[in-house]
């Protein structure tokens, strides 16, 4: 079976080109390289475009048999300030991609989705029953992308999974590939970066939160994990299953606090920190409850936080000291 990884030279996209790989799949991967990087596609046929040109789309997807979908802008507070730039890139150039794919025969489709469209939650732990209702464009585009797949299922007969994020973080067991962002605004990576003195203290946005220690409470879920549950809503669809849309989470939250324990755990040094005042938007607690994904997919997390930020720190130590690489590019 031939998948094209679309926005696979980025963060997630790479690792699930390469969970996909070693399960056996074909991967094509299609990329811009706007915020993805070349050698993070090392070892696959990589074909350099955009989602919004339909016809180079038409070139890669004549000889797919399905499609993962993680070209997306993905800054929350770069979504508030510049929401042309999300709704363009995340819901025009993504439907080039979804018309494209259906029109080459493409019937199976596995988009990158995030907990983002939950908004404010209504209760925590998130089930999929929880209210939609986004309070950022970025969430905004996510959740229209998923109604359009919904459409495409009933009338077109478009099989996919809509798989909605928590936080996704920490690197490949081998060091080779990782998180690289710029600039870098995720929690762990930043605290990481402190702590080895290549930036400035942490800021931490707000300590009043309604939570224990009065910082804000995530769900840390590996990459790699991410990636596996990709391979297995993959193989549900292969297997005649029915459309999907799944929480992937691990269900225990952390708060910025205890983090930065077990990132000061991990590398030996403090974390320098400075108190920031809260930032507007951000939601007490974000946990998941993946109960849909473990009975339906058979998949549950397999990672610890301390492996997150453990395979995290071995990435910037010794993945982010690896030379590019060429790729077979078109």
């Amino acid at each position: 079976m031939v998948v094209l990884v679309v926005g696979g030279a980025g963060y997630i996209g790479s690792h699930a080109a390469r969970t996909l790989k070693r399960n056996g799949y074909e991967v094509v991967i299609y990329d811009n390289l706007s915020t993805g990087h070349a050698f993070l596609a090392e070892g696959f046929r990589l074909v350099v475009g955009d989602i919004a040109d339909g016809p180079k789309l038409a070139d890669s997807l004549r000889h797919v048999d399905a499609v993962m979908h993680f070209a997306a802008h993905a800054h929350v507070g770069e979504s508030v300030e510049n929401p042309r730039k999300y709704f363009r890139n995340n819901l025009e150039a993504g439907l080039v991609l979804l018309n494209t794919s259906l029109d080459c025969g493409v019937r199976k489709f596995i988009f990158s989705s995030t907990c983002a469209v939950y908004g404010i939650p209504a209760s925590v732990p998130i089930s999929e029953q929880n209210p939609l209702q986004p309070v950022n464009p970025y969430g905004a585009t996510k959740l229209c992308f998923e109604y359009a797949l919904k459409s495409y299922d009933h009338a077109y007969g478009l099989r996919f999974a809509s798989l909605r994020y928590f936080n996704a973080a920490g690197a490949d067991e081998s060091g080779e590939i990782g998180e690289q962002h710029a600039p870098e605004t995720h929690l762990i990576p930043c605290a990481l970066q402190a702590a080895a003195g290549t930036r400035p203290a942490l800021d931490v946005y707000g300590t009043d939160y309604p939570t224990p220690d009065g910082t804000c409470i995530r769900d840390y879920v590996h990459v790699n994990d991410l990636a596996e549950a990709h391979v297995a809503a993959l193989r549900h669809l292969q297997d005649g299953g029915d459309s999907l849309t799944l929480n992937l989470g691990t269900g225990t939250g952390y708060s910025v606090k205890e983090i930065l324990a077990v990132a000061e755990e991990v590398t030996g040094r403090k974390v320098p920190t400075r108190i920031a005042p809260r930032r507007p938007g951000d939601p007490p607690a974000l946990v998941a409850n993946p109960a849909c994904a473990q009975q339906i997919l058979n998949w549950k997390t397999k990672r610890s936080v301390r492996d997150i930020v453990g395979t995290a720190w071995e990435w910037m130590l010794r993945g982010r000291k690896a030379k590019p690489q060429s790729s077979l590019s078109v």
